[in-house]
Formats: structure tokens, sequence, C-alpha cells
């Protein structure tokens, strides 16, 4: 693939599935550093600090570093600190990122919060705990997504995401949430930075056809579908009219189509 001077792939569905390797990902990964092309890794991941992702794909014997890896968590942290400067927010997600919130004030689900921030869903996302958001909503809170991925693929298979419970809080309250995570623009525009390079010399590696590949070719940066993680069949069709620009069978064939 001439032209390509830079690399962002997407973590889960990837690279791993709960946090195990996927075949030929770890050779890909050092097939891309022995031709140095510069790389990031962009997560909508909100169950771990981008330390710890960078952590466990080290010891998975990925050649990664901490600053390589951009989270929805430290997105949405800087959309929070420019967007609403010292607002009390309130945290529902599953696992705890709070090391990648520098700068929010966060409050307990007693207190009046101007911003609720929904991350990754897990069995923290009770009755109680998405009626209590609801009736934040109501008296004017914001409603701040770091994604809004509608499942996700574990070892155990898909399992819904915040995404799928997000659309009902919208429609219950009628608001919109701002979404932090890919496909938002902003997320893709400091990852191209990381990598020091312009969308037409990068491309995207996701598992995710929405968040991941056409949000990444909405900006100008080719996307590559990788038929591991989430992906299914149909992805491949596309959809609204657009479909992935490339597709491969997983991300341990990325090395050659590049022609490393």
């Amino acid at each position: 693939m001439d032209g390509v001077r830079a690399v962002l792939l997407d973590i889960d569905g990837v690279l791993t599935v709960s946090w195990e390797p996927l075949p030929g990902a770890v050779d890909a990964v050092r097939a891309l550093r022995a031709a140095e092309l510069p790389l990031a890794l962009l997560t909508n991941t909100t169950s771990r600090t981008r330390d710890r992702i960078a952590d466990q794909l080290i010891e998975a014997g990925f050649p990664v570093t901490a600053g390589e890896v951009l989270t929805a968590a430290a997105a949405t942290a800087a959309h929070l600190r420019e967007h609403h400067p010292n607002a009390r927010c309130l945290l529902l997600t599953s696992g705890d990122v709070t090391d990648d919130l520098e700068g929010v004030t966060l409050v307990g689900p007693d207190d009046e919060p101007d911003v609720v921030v929904l991350g990754g869903a897990g069995p923290e996302f009770t009755y109680e705990a998405l009626n209590g958001v609801f009736a934040h909503l109501q008296r004017g809170a914001a409603l701040v997504a770091m994604h809004r991925n509608l499942y996700w693929r574990t070892s155990h298979g898909l399992e819904l995401d915040t995404g799928a419970l997000l659309l009902g809080l919208e429609q219950a309250a009628d608001v919109a949430a701002t979404v932090v995570g890919k496909p938002a623009e902003a997320f893709f525009a400091a990852a191209l930075q990381t990598v020091g390079a312009s969308a037409d010399e990068a491309v995207m590696v996701g598992d995710d056809l929405a968040a991941d590949v056409l949000g990444a070719q909405a900006h100008g940066i080719a996307g590559v579908l990788v038929r591991t993680g989430k992906y299914q069949e149909s992805d491949e069709d596309g959809a609204h009219g657009e479909k992935p620009r490339h597709v491969l069978d997983s991300i341990a064939d990325l090395p050659s189509w590049l022609g490393l």
C-alpha cells in the first residue's frame, strides 16, 4: 500500500479479545516497528487506564508504549476541561479510569451533577443507576458519552455496550449526548498529531465498521476493516452508502498488505 506513513490501530477485536492476543497480532506490530512506521492505539475501552492498557499489551508481547495509547477516557477529560470547566461530573462506567480523568471533579450519585458521563457498560449499569441518570438529565444535566458502541466481543461472544443504553436515555430524556471517543473528529485528530501524519498519509485498522472504519474515512483517513472481533459479514456492505475502503482477514495480514 503506497503512501502510508503511519498506522492507527484499534485494540479490542484487532490486537486482542478479552486481552488475549489474536493470532499473528504481536508479530504484525513488531513488523510495523521494524519498518519504523509510527503508530497510535485508539481505544474506546473505558475499563482500564492508558497505563494499564499499555502494561497489559507489553506483558502480552506487543512492543508499545503508554504514550501511543489514546483512550476515550483521556479524551473525555480533555473535552470536559475545555467545554465544562469546574463542572460537577457524575461518572457511570465499568472499571476504574479515574487516573485518566485528570482535572475532572467527580461527584456521587446522590449529588446534583452538572454533567453525566457514561463510560463502558457493565454490572454497574443497573436499573437504579440508569434511572438516577435519567433523573439528572431531566433536571438539566448535560450528557457526555465516552463512546456509543452498541456491542463488543469478549471470550464469551458479543455483549451489549453503552450505545444500546445510551439510545434509550437520549430518547427518554429528549437530549443528545456528546460523544468523545471514536468516531469523534477530535479523537482522530489527536491520533494524527501523535503519529505526526496527515489524514491522507494514515490508515485506521479496526473491527468496528461505524466507529473505526467509517469514522476514520469521514475524516479523510483510509479505513481497513478486519474480519476479527465484532466483525460481521454484513459489515462489508457498508452503511449509509459508504463501504470500508479495504478489508483484511486479520491484523496478521497488515504487514504484507503494506508491503513490509
